[in-house]
């Protein structure tokens, strides 16, 4: 056999029980053919890495890939640097020199616990610096937003109904403050959608160049068609549009929003439930883009105390959190889906709305039996001991994210109090109930270079300097076979990637050290070398392929 290519003098990790290590990897087409020592292996090129380290391709499963393309030409509000309320207005004061009068303004990732006095903006602070342009300020959660009293009036904030599930929030005198939660947000992003197909792959566009640069050759986009029950229609024509320009250059797997599902006639003997038009399901497509699950929205968020949580968040007593629907809708939502053959992925981040989501699950299977359904619970943020064997019993997978330890732990350790973060995002009680464990940013919530989710997978610690679950902790080797063959598996994709062996698509990544032998500190100062998809190099800025 002559090899297209041969990779030779590496520190090759495969994430293969069968051959855990190796120092040579031969490629012909888009696949691996052979993974070993070089010995014998005859190639039309060879490359001599002298010792750097390969990994399998990373692999996202739980991110927003098009929302973060959009994200890098708005108004950046992150922290740091954005430190104050005050650093809010001035970054929007800039921007409405810069645009036309009445022109949208929009900021994006401030996060109100990391602001002085840990408060949300209001619309009074933005109205000072623009009275007459309409903002909207997105929250790093994706589960708030500001708007100014501009924005507020042309979507008749006060004179509309509040969709269920979401909050318009008002001060002590009954008056809008401007924020809105969950699915209130509606009531102003519908005045921004649907995007143009050409704005969407541009944004996508912009994605894939920085996910090649940090080693992600496939990601699982969390919700297609709609987002918290904002539309966006022509979603997928831009993903396919993206793909047939050449310019989606990492394998993505959609997972279709569930409000975009609909009832469709079928015969008596074909399952009931709800589809897109012609039965479109799970798993149509192919290895670059594919239909994955269904996303349904069960409740909110952790760190902005709207998840369903069992007991009141710390500190504020009556809050409980609450559901994006009523639980009977809920069920229904989910049970249509299963039925109609739907790998299902909920969001469900506090505790009740875990035990609810597997409540319904159970039900689910009772009622139209499927092996290896591989249902979902994306972010699984607070989930009872109980309810881990639960999991664990029904193949249910969880998709908890590691970079929000570091990044946002602070704040969900003020809002559970000490007493319930040994619940929160766990990880190792995962694995050691025999669960298959995922790695995923939520990305733009949170920075998602999966070398930074890693570190903070293995060192447990918020930005704060406060160990977070230190039980929970897993070792170097574990947060890679996560954020590779863990991901491949809960998109039915590991007999195609997520390790370097024989068979399997040819994606991987060139470290400049090796993330399991270092000091677990540094783990997050890593670099990626180079990026291969397909058997070919698609981020290689030293050259390695040429």
């Amino acid at each position: 056999m002559r090899a297209d290519l041969v990779v030779d003098n590496a520190n090759i990790i495969t994430i293969d029980d069968e051959r855990p290590r190796a120092s040579s990897l031969a490629v012909l087409g888009e696949h691996i053919v052979d993974v070993g020592d070089g010995d014998g292996l005859d190639a039309v090129r060879r490359i001599d890495l002298g010792g750097l380290t390969v990994v399998p391709g990373f692999n996202d499963a739980h991110n927003h890939m098009r929302p973060f393309g959009e994200t890098l030409g708005q108004v950046p509000l992150s922290s740091p640097p954005v430190r104050a309320v005050s650093d809010v207005v001035d970054a929007i004061a800039r921007r409405v020199d810069e645009v036309e009068a009445g022109e949208w303004v929009v900021g994006s990732n401030y996060d109100h616990n990391k602001l002085d006095g840990g408060r949300h903006p209001t619309r009074h602070d933005i109205d000072a610096v623009s009275p007459h342009n309409p903002v909207v300020l997105n929250h790093t959660s994706g589960h708030f937003c500001v708007v100014n009293t501009r924005a507020m009036h042309l979507a008749r904030i006060g004179d509309v109904a509040v969709p269920e599930g979401g909050v318009v929030a008002t001060d002590t005198d009954g008056r809008p403050t401007g924020l809105l939660e969950e699915q209130a947000q509606q009531l102003v992003r519908h005045l921004l959608l649907p995007h143009p197909i050409e704005a969407m792959v541009e944004h996508l566009a912009a994605a894939s160049r920085r996910y090649l640069s940090e080693g992600i050759t496939s990601a699982q986009e969390a919700g297609v068609g709609s987002l918290l029950g904002s539309p966006n229609p022509n979603e997928l024509a831009a993903w396919q549009e993206a793909r047939q320009r050449g310019v989606l250059r990492t394998r993505v797997t959609l997972m279709i929003s569930a409000e975009t599902l609909h009832e469709i006639d079928a015969h008596v003997d074909d399952p009931a439930g709800t589809s897109l038009d012609l039965g479109l399901r799970s798993g149509f497509g192919d290895d670059w883009l594919r239909i994955g699950p269904t996303k349904v929205f069960a409740d909110g968020s952790l760190m902005g105390r709207t998840a369903a949580m069992f007991d009141d968040f710390a500190g504020e007593p009556g809050n409980a959190g609450y559901f994006q629907m009523d639980p009977a809708r809920l069920r229904k939502v989910i049970i249509d889906a299963h039925t109609a053959g739907w790998q299902v992925a909920t969001h469900a981040i506090g505790d009740r709305a875990v035990a609810t989501t597997l409540d319904i699950y159970t039900e689910a299977l009772r009622l139209a039996p499927r092996a290896d359904h591989r249902h979902r619970i994306e972010h699984c943020g607070v989930c009872r001991p109980a309810d881990v064997a639960r999991m664990a019993g029904m193949g249910v997978i969880p998709t908890p994210q590691g970079r929000f330890i570091s990044e946002i732990g602070d704040g969900m350790m003020d809002a559970l109090g000490p007493e319930r973060v040994a619940n929160c995002y766990r990880q190792r009680s995962f694995l050691q109930a025999g669960i298959v464990l995922a790695g995923s940013s939520d990305r733009p919530v949170v920075n998602g270079a999966p070398l930074l989710g890693i570190h903070d997978l293995v060192n447990q610690r918020t930005a704060g300097g406060q160990d977070f679950n230190p039980h929970e902790a897993l070792e170097p080797i574990e947060a890679l076979r996560a954020y590779t063959l863990g991901s491949a598996h809960a998109s039915f994709d590991e007999h195609r990637k997520g390790s370097l062996t024989p068979g399997k698509l040819a994606d991987l990544v060139v470290l400049d050290r090796d993330p399991t032998a270092i000091d677990r500190d540094g783990i997050a100062e890593t670099q990626v070398v180079a990026t291969m998809i397909g058997g070919q190099f698609a981020h290689d800025p030293q050259g390695l392929g040429a």
